[in-house]
C-alpha cells in the first residue's frame, strides 16, 4: 500500500534532533514564549525574507489576528478566493468582517487577479490571496490592485512554505504572511502551530500583544487580546525542520516532476512556469471521473485525498454568510480534483509506480 501520508515516516529522519530539542526544553523549565520561540521567529523571518516573524498557536489564528491588527470597521469586506480551505473564510467571519468570494484561475487554482476589481466596493478593506497547494498567487497584479484601491494584503501561506513568485518568497509580499505549521505541511510541527511574517515593526509589536492577552508587561493589558502563543516545544521542533525545508521542497519538486512528465494527458496536471517556484504541499490533478479514479487507485493499493470535496460557499456553516455567491469555476475544481501522494517520505519509485497505475485508468 502506498499511503497518502504517514507522519511517523515523514518525521523519522528528524527524531534524534527532536529528542535533543525536547530534552533541552524540558530541562530548561521554560515552556511558553522563551528562547526557542525567539530563535525560530528570527530564523523563519530570515528564511522568508521579512524583518519580523511572530509565532502563534495555529494558522487560523495567524489569519484572524492579522485582520484584528487593523481594527477594520465591523462588516468591512475582504476579498478571498472562492475555492480556498474554509479556514481563510472563518478568519474573516470571526474578525467581524464579510468574505467576498472571487473565482480562481482554472489553471493555477489561485485567485484570478482579473476578477478582483469587479468585486471591490467602498466597503472593501483587504485582499486575502491564498497560495494554494504550494503555488504562489500572481502577486504583482494583486499588489497593483491593492495600491490602486488602498487595500491591505494578508497572504494565506498555509500551504506555501518556501514557494516563490519571481524569486520572492510567499509571506514577503503583503502586510502580513499567515502561516500554518500543521503537521502535514512542508514545514510541519508535531502539533498545532502557526505564525505571521511582516516587515512592519508596529504590526509585529501589536501582534505580540494580541497573542498574549493584549499584554506586553505581565498583568498589564493594553488590548483585548487572545491566548495564541507558539509553545517552546513546537518552536524547537520547527527550528530542527526549518534547516531541511529546502531539501523537503526539492524532494517534493522531484516527485512532482515525475508526475508532470510521465502522466498521460487524460489528466489535467498542475501548470508550471519559470515565474513560479512551486513547493507542492499538494500535488493535485483533475479528471471528470474523479470519484471512480480515486476508487480505482485504492483498489490498486494507492491512497489519495480530495482537497477539497465541498467548496466553502456550499458548506452548512456558511449558510447566510457566503452561500449567495455563484462560483461555477470553484465548483468545477472541487468536483474534479484529486490529490496524489507526494510526501517527503515517498520515493521516486513510489511515484513511478503510481504513474504506471494511473496511466492504465
Amino acid at each position: 500500500m502506498i499511503e497518502y501520508e504517514n507522519l511517523l515516516k515523514l518525521n523519522e529522519s528528524f527524531v534524534s534532533e527532536f529528542q535533543k530539542s525536547f530534552t533541552s526544553t524540558l530541562q530548561s523549565g521554560w515552556f511558553i514564549l522563551g528562547k526557542n520561540v525567539e530563535a525560530f521567529e528570527k530564523e523563519f523571518s530570515k528564511y522568508v525574507g521579512t524583518s519580523y516573524c511572530v509565532g502563534l498557536a495555529s494558522g487560523l489564528d495567524a489569519l484572524l489576528l492579522s485582520l484584528k491588527v487593523f481594527e477594520f470597521p465591523v462588516n468591512s469586506e475582504v476579498i478571498v478566493p472562492s475555492n480556498t480551505y474554509i479556514a481563510t473564510i472563518l478568519a474573516i467571519i470571526q474578525a467581524g468582517l464579510k468574505p467576498v468570494l472571487v473565482e480562481p484561475d482554472i489553471k493555477t487554482y489561485n485567485i484570478d487577479p482579473d476578477k478582483i476589481e469587479e468585486k471591490i466596493t467602498s466597503h472593501t478593506v483587504a485582499i486575502m490571496p491564498v497560495h494554494l497547494y504550494g503555488k504562489c498567487a500572481e502577486m504583482d497584479k494583486i499588489i497593483g490592485i491593492s495600491k490602486k484601491y488602498n487595500l491591505k494584503i494578508i497572504e494565506d501561506c498555509a500551504q506555501a512554505h518556501g514557494a516563490m513568485f519571481k524569486n520572492k518568497k510567499a509571506g514577503a509580499f503583503g502586510d502580513f504572511g499567515a502561516f500554518s505549521f500543521y503537521p502535514t505541511k512542508n514545514l510541519g510541527a508535531l502539533g498545532d502551530a502557526g505564525g505571521i511574517t511582516t516587515n512592519a515593526k508596529e504590526f509585529a509589536s501589536k501582534m505580540k500583544m494580541l497573542r498574549n492577552y493584549g499584554s506586553n508587561i505581565k498583568y498589564y493589558n493594553e488590548l483585548p487580546g487572545y491566548n495564541s502563543r507558539l509553545d517552546e516545544v513546537q518552536a524547537g521542533f520547527l527550528s530542527v525542520k526549518l534547516k531541511k525545508l529546502d531539501d523537503i521542497n526539492k524532494h517534493k519538486r522531484k516527485l512532482a516532476d515525475i508526475y508532470i512528465k510521465n502522466l498521460k494527458n487524460d489528466f489535467i496536471k498542475p501548470v508550471v512556469n519559470t515565474d513560479y517556484y512551486d513547493v507542492f504541499h499538494i500535488f493535485a490533478i483533475r479528471h471528470p471521473k474523479r470519484n471512480q479514479l480515486k476508487e480505482y487507485l485504492l483498489k490498486n493499493d494507492i491512497k489519495t485525498e480530495i482537497h477539497y470535496p465541498l467548496p466553502p460557499n456550499k458548506q452548512k456553516a456558511m449558510k447566510g454568510i457566503c452561500d449567495h455567491f455563484n462560483c461555477p469555476i470553484s465548483d468545477e475544481i472541487h468536483n474534479t480534483i484529486l490529490s496524489l501522494p507526494i510526501s517527503y517520505f515517498h520515493t521516486l519509485d513510489d511515484v513511478s509506480e503510481i504513474v504506471e497505475v494511473l496511466n492504465k485508468f
